[in-house]
């Protein structure tokens, strides 16, 4: 524990901020195609789920294949894993717009990129807070499989390996640690969508 568990726990949530970040930026827009296209809900849906519960123990190897190293893999894990709760709710946010709302569009002769400012956007974030805090506690899950797997410096690797060297004080701390920034990811998030929902 040389570098110490709070910088450990760093290293774990710097990778898990930028595989989150890709994945809600991959999941969100097809997210808003799937609600606004039915047509195209219909055809990628089946691929969708079955690609959703594909275990991230899975993606990582084929991440190393693709990038060669642990740390691009890692994201890579992490942004494919995390994804699917942020499309599924954006894609249930934009399927649940009132209809009154549609027709205010057409009324005020809004464009579609003014609709989708105005009118998509706004409705659909409730929602979209929901997929996003799903998303955040899978990455973390992910980010500690995949430094175990890897080697990586971080909480994951950590707890590897205090449990090849059979330090069962500190694997008890590690999973402690991996529990509480978990909890504290959670709530933060729900302090967002709370505050985002009194606005």
């Amino acid at each position: 524990m040389d570098q110490g568990i709070g910088l450990l726990a760093y290293y774990s949530l710097f990778r898990v901020a930028r595989g989150f970040l890709l994945g809600i930026l991959i999941g969100a827009p097809l997210g808003f195609v799937l609600g606004l296209s039915p047509p195209s809900q219909r055809m990628l849906d089946p691929l969708i789920q079955v690609l959703r519960p594909i275990s991230p123990l899975a993606w990582l190897p084929l991440g190393l294949v693709l990038f060669r190293k642990s740390e691009p893999a890692a994201l890579f894990a992490i942004a494919v894993c995390s994804m699917w709760p942020t499309v599924i709710n954006t894609m249930a946010g934009v399927r649940a717009i009132p209809q009154d709302y549609w027709n205010v569009a057409k009324v005020l002769r809004l464009s579609p990129p003014t609709t989708f400012l105005k009118i998509i956007i706004p409705a659909t974030l409730p929602y979209m807070f929901t997929g996003f805090r799903l998303s955040l506690g899978i990455a973390w899950l992910v980010i500690v499989a995949s430094e175990m797997l890897t080697g990586t410096p971080g909480i994951g690797g950590f707890l590897w390996q205090e449990y090849n060297s059979l330090i069962y004080a500190h694997i008890l701390l590690a999973i402690l640690t991996i529990g509480v920034v978990g909890f504290v990811l959670d709530r933060l998030m729900g302090l967002a969508e709370a505050k985002l929902r009194t606005v």
